[in-house]
């Protein structure tokens, strides 16, 4: 499995702190399971949507949309920050 991770308002506006997906062929790197969650519809195309700003991980490590994920791996999902 494949868990997910939602953070910050994400985790507020998806209703959800995460969940597991099964690793599929399919779904090989993190652009494709963000293509999986906005399929979805509703909010999860919204907040996820390619031009929205949300960052990734892969077991706590910065990743980009083409970033590879196998089965155990950790996906976290959060709205970018800002400090000050």
């Amino acid at each position: 499995m494949i868990r997910l991770l939602y953070f910050a308002r994400l985790r507020e506006q998806l209703d959800t702190p995460g969940e597991e997906i099964a690793p599929t062929a399919d779904l090989a790197t993190v652009g494709d399971i963000l293509a999986l969650l906005r399929r979805r519809g509703g909010v999860w195309s919204e907040r996820l949507a390619e031009e929205a700003p949300v960052l990734a991980a892969v077991n706590q490590e910065t990743a980009r949309p083409e970033t590879p994920v196998v089965d155990g791996d950790e996906v976290a999902f959060f709205p970018p920050v800002t400090g000050g």
